[in-house]
């Protein structure tokens, strides 16, 4: 070979394989990027059995009317109360102002005649008992909390 001779003859097809190469080479970079990506964001996503906890079915018509039953949800006791007429309107009724969180029993209870609550102490974390204390709703014995239905 003539190391004096041009390079020109041969530059369009060499630039189209350069050309090739950089777009086969973005493309595959793009794509390992996005595997990165996915796999990443698929490694943050809980695994099945904490999705199994965090669903629990329960059967309303079971549950009679004025009581609470205690069920598990995630570690955690919940508590369902089908509420009474009598005590749907008794809350109905208390002074909002009167309370700590000034909350009105339509803003805790989307459906008035269920109430469900996560049976956890505010002081401690204990767990309150059912149908007791001043206002008929929950008690705590750890020290002497009293929670309303």
């Amino acid at each position: 070979k003539d190391s004096n001779s041009s390079s020109e003859p041969s530059y369009a097809g060499r630039r189209t394989f350069t050309y090739l190469i950089a777009g086969g080479g973005s493309v595959a970079a793009a794509y390992g990027a996005k595997s990165l990506v996915g796999e990443f964001v698929s490694s943050l996503a809980a695994s099945a059995d904490v999705l199994a906890l965090a669903k629990i079915e329960i059967k309303l018509g079971d549950i009679p009317v004025g009581k609470n039953v205690t069920f598990k949800w995630r570690g955690k006791p919940l508590f369902v109360r089908h509420r009474s007429a009598e005590e749907i309107a008794s809350e109905e009724a208390v002074d909002v102002n009167s309370l700590r969180h000034q909350e009105h029993d339509s803003e805790r209870a989307k459906k008035p005649e269920w109430l469900v609550l996560l049976g956890i102490c505010t002081h401690l974390g204990c767990v309150p008992i059912a149908n007791a204390g001043d206002y008929g709703g929950y008690y705590c014995p750890c020290h002497g909390s009293h929670y309303d239905a």
